[in-house]
């Protein structure tokens, strides 16, 4: 088909704009390295820097630093997936940096103990051997140690302590972070959290030192938008299906204990990367454990839910509003008053937290304040920086530019047409 010279030279000039006009497309979408891990860890149930004493079971992979005594059975990796195993350092469903004591049997990948065996370890699909760790336990601590720090970052959603009940409320799509005040965490007798369906959820403390057990926690609620209503999360009912838990991560940076208590089920992940963790004698964590130490015994687990969240690469500085009325902690750390009602948002850390360390939130922002519109990372809410339409105004005026040039070029030759007619 014979095409005239003005419509091409008008094809052209608007070809040219569309192509520029289409960049801005592919620089919107969102960066890979905008997307943080736990790293190794992330591969694990069960991450501990020294000794792991515990049965029955680790539905996940287990990785222990320090010696794992197992007396009593232990299974290890039984829920684990075909590519979660290759994805695995040597496709080791086990590792231990020390000695391995007991009987263990690992129902898929492999085992590796740098110590020795006092026991019997056995791999249904794979080989357990003895050998270096393929982990280096001090390195990834140090980067979880520094994470855990960072993620304490308050968001714009609410929180109420009304009696024994918490309810933690975000409507973020992205990023929803609360930091629960001290009065919160040993008044809390069940958690109730409402957040979005795939929107990453952080609860931190900078406390020293989480007992469910001295607090009398005995049930954690999530919002389930299908029935609308609050579920008690276990293995067979989660809210959205576990979409909830999957992405929900308690964060301790400087607890050096946490006492999950006995017949709990503590639905998502916990990074508490100075604490020794106690998983109790009876109940479950829905996610991964990530500790220093670790024990547990009787019917204590982990399930096999890894935390599948995108974390901010970069700490928010933002400005939180006050906690409205008597939950607001005195300058002392004593609580004010009896809470009653809901918060305007999460109080601030006083300072950044560090590892080992104490800290007690700090209300220091006026009422009714929004996290800053140019603090890193987004606003409301603290959600991840959008960084890829830079440039979309100076292309899209490039744009334009470019189709009245292609509009120009098919008038003036149609016009030396006509007149060599």
């Amino acid at each position: 088909m014979r095409i005239s010279v003005p419509a091409a030279a008008l094809a052209l000039g608007g070809s040219l704009a569309l192509g520029v006009l289409a960049v801005p497309t592919a620089l919107a979408a969102p960066a890979a390295e905008n997307c943080r891990t736990f790293g190794t860890a992330n591969l694990y149930g069960e991450f501990i820097e020294g000794n792991d004493t515990h049965t029955p079971d680790a539905e996940g992979a287990v990785a222990i630093g320090g010696n794992a005594d197992f007396t009593g059975g232990f299974s290890v990796g039984n829920e684990l997936t075909a590519d979660q195993v290759a994805k695995l350092p040597g496709g080791n469903a086990l590792v231990v940096g020390g000695n391995l004591t007991g009987n263990v049997q690992v129902m898929k990948g492999n085992g590796v103990y740098a110590g020795t065996l006092n026991g019997k370890a056995e791999a249904h699909a794979g080989t357990v051997t003895k050998g270096p760790s393929p982990i280096d336990f001090a390195a990834e601590f140090a980067k979880l140690r520094s994470l855990s720090a960072e993620l304490v970052r308050p968001g714009a959603g609410t929180m109420s302590l009304d009696g024994g009940r918490v309810t933690l409320t975000g409507t973020d799509a992205t990023l929803n972070s609360f930091v629960l005040t001290k009065q919160m965490l040993t008044g809390a007798k069940e958690f109730f959290l409402k957040v979005p369906v795939g929107s990453v959820t952080v609860i931190s403390s900078v406390e020293d030192a989480y007992d469910q057990d001295q607090a009398g926690t005995t049930g954690f609620f999530l919002w389930d938008e299908a029935s609308k209503s609050y579920l008690n999360d276990d293995k067979l009912q989660s809210a959205a299906g576990g979409k909830i838990r999957e992405k929900l991560l308690w964060n301790f940076p400087n607890a050096t204990k946490v006492v999950k208590k006995s017949g709990n089920a503590w639905p998502g992940s916990v990074l508490a990367p100075n604490a020794a963790f106690d998983l109790g004698s009876g109940g479950p964590v829905n996610g991964s454990v990530i500790a220093k130490s670790l024990t547990g015994r009787g019917g204590a687990e982990t399930h096999h839910y890894p935390f599948t969240g995108c974390l901010p690469t970069t700490p928010v500085v933002s400005t939180s509003p006050t906690p409205s009325g008597s939950t607001s902690p005195s300058p002392s750390g004593t609580p004010s008053g009896t809470p009653s009602g809901s918060t305007s948002g999460t109080p601030s850390p006083s300072g950044t937290p560090t590892p080992g360390g104490s800290g007690s939130p700090s209300a220091s922002a006026p009422a009714g304040a929004t996290p800053s519109p140019s603090a890193p990372g987004g606003t409301g809410g603290g959600g991840l920086a959008f960084t890829g339409a830079s440039g979309l105004l100076p292309l899209t005026v490039g744009g334009v530019l470019v189709l009245g040039a292609g509009v120009g070029i098919a008038v003036a030759v149609r016009r030396r047409s006509a007149r060599n007619a």
